[in-house]
């Protein structure tokens, strides 16, 4: 395209987003932001006219993929000076100036708590770098959601921060401390997404269960907003995460029990079996704790599909700490879980301890996470022959075929050729593959 061209084209933004759902639903809000200022999204990035990388630190070496992603802009910055660089999540909030300095081709920084200000810093209304904490709620600042017609399945934000200080976590230095959204702007939300076509909403937290917000006679609970978005007509499902046992309230249990739009499949973190590691990593629980919790939880919701995370190789683990780990998997009997291993986060407790050593610590992730593949595998199995709902969400790969997420977020394939994004079906599940599940139209 020519300069001239350009011109009177409309303006292009891309977007790589990074890591957890969070960042999904920020990125969305981002685009929206830019939306108002004549932007369109594009999946091309060669012909962007503004590029922007939302970062995720949680996981490894999340700064190294920043700069590496940053040095293959450098020919397309050469060739398009005018061509606008951001950097925006939790990285941005973490590195500040120094991806600047590092990185001159970058034009703003923005952290999560501020992006909402994109737009005056384009116009050069605000610093090209902008990671403090706000005072203000970003929310309040954002442009209504723009698209007219949404995906049946839709992220919803209703809590930012975390207040838990585990010791191997950055996300209380780069998301602040929790702050929850109100009851109205939530409820709001999510009927203006059951209005343009959302069927299922999955409500977000860095510690959504911890969610507590200014409602009609006064503050609510996670467990009776929950209730209150299973009245809105057309929302057919409703998810959470990322949750903390610590926060698993009785009226959210209770929510499990008596919501049917409250989809049986929770992620709740445990990270560790060994209340040593546990203590090390201030997590505020002990391996009891946890599987009291379950306990409680499966009595509410018998057939409820649990997935965790753990990390491996935390420092100080030793092998019966590892043996600690495996003996509470095989006793709770996850649907599946995320595992790693550890890496240390500069500026969080635990950066300076000394690690394990790298081949131990391999090894025990290999064991761990055989068993919770095997585990994984037990439970698709267990599927076979039930009938689940199943909300598709595009076409699967062959013709004819639709792909979804079951009530468990199992991936489901079926031969649906009549079907249209945004069914929920009943389907029968008739077999199992690594990842996924084949299943048959009912009726």
């Amino acid at each position: 395209m020519t300069q001239d061209a350009r011109a009177t084209a409309a303006k292009k933004l891309f977007i790589k987003t990074y890591g957890c759902q969070m960042n999904v639903y920020d990125s969305q809000r981002m685009a929206e932001a830019m939306g108002a200022e004549g932007y369109e999204l594009t999946e091309d990035q060669s012909q962007a006219d503004m590029v922007l990388l939302n970062t995720c630190h949680i996981r490894e070496k999340a700064a190294e993929k920043l700069y590496s992603d940053l040095g293959r802009l450098k020919p397309l910055k050469a060739a398009r000076p005018d061509l606008k660089i951001g950097v925006a999540g939790c990285v941005a909030q973490a590195e500040g100036e120094e991806i600047v300095r590092r990185m001159p081709l970058v034009d703003l920084v923005v952290g999560p708590q501020t992006y909402h200000r994109l737009p005056a810093m384009l116009r050069g209304e605000a610093p090209a770098i902008l990671t403090e904490f706000p005072p203000e709620d970003k929310f309040d600042h954002l442009p209504e959601r723009r698209a007219t017609r949404r995906a049946p399945a839709a992220f919803l934000t209703v809590q930012e921060g975390c207040d838990k200080f585990c010791a191997f976590c950055v996300v209380p230095y780069t998301r602040g401390a929790e702050v929850s959204r109100p009851v109205d702007r939530i409820l709001a939300e999510a009927r203006d997404l059951v209005a343009r076509g959302v069927r299922e909403i999955t409500l977000l937290g860095q510690n959504v269960n911890g969610w507590h917000g200014a409602g009609a006679g006064g503050e609510w609970g996670f467990g009776r907003l929950i209730r209150a978005l299973a009245e809105i007509d057309g929302l057919d499902r409703i998810r959470y995460t990322t949750s903390h046992p610590n926060d698993m309230a009785d009226d959210l249990i209770e929510a499990h029990r008596d919501i049917p739009q409250l989809m049986p499949y929770l992620h709740l973190p445990v990270q560790s079996g060994s209340d040593r590691i546990l203590k090390a990593m201030n997590r505020k629980h002990t391996a009891e704790q946890y599987l009291r919790l379950i306990d409680r939880i499966r009595a509410a919701r018998p057939d409820i599909l649990l997935t965790s995370d753990f990390i491996v190789g935390f420092p100080g683990e030793t092998d019966q700490d590892h043996a600690d780990t495996l003996r509470l998997i095989e006793q709770v009997g996850f649907g599946t879980a995320f595992s790693f291993k550890y890496s240390p986060r500069p500026g969080t407790p635990a950066y300076d301890r000394p690690e394990v050593d790298g081949a131990v610590a391999d090894a025990r992730l290999q064991e761990l996470q055989a068993l919770l593949n095997r585990q994984q595998q037990a439970a698709q199995q267990s599927m076979l022959g039930r009938t689940v709902g199943v909300l598709f969400e595009k076409p699967g790969r062959e013709p004819g075929q639709m792909v979804g997420k079951s009530d468990y977020l199992h991936s489901v394939f079926v031969e649906a050729p009549q079907a249209r994004i945004g069914d929920l079906v009943q389907v029968r599940i008739v077999e199992s593959a690594p990842n996924s599940l084949r299943g048959e139209l009912v009726g």
